[in-house]
């Protein structure tokens, strides 16, 4: 990576600081994973340090060492504000645009602390000091290890940090299936697992602790899914009272989407999930080969991400959404049948 960034995060760390790491609204594995993993770094190096995050993260994340000591803003406001404002630098991850945290957004934008980005999305704002971006990693926590190496650091690498980022690199590859997956990136992954990563109890806690209720709402996705061959898309559709039925959990509908592609001659995967409470459809898309749904979200759904994976949300019913969504496909017919 970049040795002026290198330097930058270095000069920065030289002295004691107050710390505060962030990551995206509805925070995943890597967003947890390499907030935790920078955070076992920092509180090794003796940095006073705390993780803040926007809202509640799924329970299947919450065996990983440290989580217990996130700050969630939804809960503890008042905490997490104080923590802000007392910040001399806030890193953010997995994220580089300050939509993406929701209620924390004006916060941060009224704060003096120095701003370390380190992210591997599309299109990054540049409200920070530091920008470590990369749209060619396959995470988050990849990207932190590479910080970590940069700064000759390799041996401060603990049991309990490599897990955690493990946890966000196996989460965010898709357990090392994406093309995002990199000889370098399972050189990382060797090297964590050197350094104590358990990593089939990484995969267990995060893949093996199915509920029934859960596996009841996969059931109502695969049974809602539309396919759309002249397209070569799949689409499935979750309403909130469907959600209710089956006891709906933050993070029971992870991984979802990604049954469409599993259908021989779908290259377009979306699910659409109805959220009363914000009044809004969040949208997941995915994909395989070139078609960018990165540009498709960015284009229709107030969204974003990486080519072959990206979100986006809908302001108007779910049947409306649906409308839209079809309505659209004409126009990326080439594209899908390329």
């Amino acid at each position: 990576m970049n040795l002026e960034i290198i330097k930058a995060i270095k000069g920065l760390l030289d002295i004691p600081q107050k710390i505060v790491i962030i990551p995206h609204k509805n925070p995943d594995g890597d967003a947890i994973g390499s907030t935790l993993g920078l955070w076992h770094f920092l509180k090794g190096k003796d940095q006073d340090a705390t993780i803040i995050v926007p809202n509640d993260f799924p329970k299947f994340l919450k065996w990983m060492p440290g989580s217990e000591e996130i700050v969630n803003f939804e809960k503890d406001p008042s905490v997490a504000k104080s923590l802000i404002n007392n910040a001399s630098v806030i890193f953010t991850l997995d994220f580089n645009h300050l939509g993406r945290i929701g209620q924390l957004q004006p916060l941060l934008e009224s704060s003096s602390a120095a701003f370390v980005m380190i992210d591997h999305h599309q299109e990054p704002d540049d409200y920070a000091k530091i920008m470590y971006s990369d749209v060619g990693m396959s995470s988050t926590c990849e990207m932190v290890f590479n910080v970590i190496e940069g700064l000759g650091e390799l041996e401060s690498i603990t049991p309990d940090l490599a897990i955690s980022l493990y946890t966000g690199i196996m989460t965010d590859t898709g357990s090392f299936k994406y093309s995002s997956t990199t000889s370098r990136t399972h050189l990382v992954v060797a090297k964590l697992i050197e350094k104590g990563a358990k990593n089939t109890e990484a995969h267990n806690k995060v893949y093996d602790t199915n509920t029934p209720s859960r596996l009841h709402l996969l059931g109502c996705a695969l049974k809602n899914m539309v396919i759309l061959e002249e397209y070569h898309t799949a689409f499935i559709t979750l309403s909130q009272d469907e959600l209710d039925t089956y006891n709906y959990k933050k993070g029971d509908t992870e991984g979802f989407v990604n049954y469409g592609l599993t259908l021989e001659g779908i290259v377009f995967a979306v699910i659409f999930i109805e959220n009363r409470e914000e009044g809004i459809i969040k949208i997941s898309f995915r994909s395989e080969g070139d078609f960018s749904v990165n540009e498709f979200a960015r284009a229709h759904f107030n969204g974003g991400g990486h080519t072959n994976a990206a979100g986006g949300r809908s302001d108007v019913s779910i049947e409306e959404t649906i409308s839209l969504f079809k309505s659209l496909l004409p126009q990326y017919k080439d594209d899908l049948n390329a």
